[in-house]
């Protein structure tokens, strides 16, 4: 899916399902990304200060770290539940996929 590591292709390159549709259709990954971002510093948060004690300073250091690194790792995963997602719920959308100018065959 990716031809770096954040860069994507226009078009898949071995089915040529067009990943960007239309503007702005992975901004659903971004809210994923930071929802997962949210809950998880959430919850450790709560588990950490209530359930071993930590000072908070030290649970915000953590966190800041894993706020600033967790998204960014998880960016390509986050696009890619998404696509996932918009299939399990629009297939309709995948089957009228555009399909590559096929060729026909010469005959000698």
């Amino acid at each position: 899916m990716f031809s770096g590591l954040f860069r994507m292709p226009e078009k898949c390159p071995s089915c040529h399902l067009k990943f960007e549709r239309e503007p702005g259709y992975f901004l659903g990954s971004i809210y994923l990304n930071y929802g997962i971002t949210a809950l998880v510093s959430t919850a450790a948060w709560t588990v950490l200060r209530f359930g071993y004690g930590c000072s908070s300073r030290n649970i915000l250091l953590g966190l800041a770290a894993f706020c600033i690194g967790w998204p960014t790792f998880f960016f390509r995963y986050a696009r890619a539940l998404w696509l996932a997602l918009d299939l399990r719920f629009d297939e309709k959308l995948f089957h009228a996929r555009e399909r590559p100018p096929t060729v026909p065959k010469e005959t000698p």
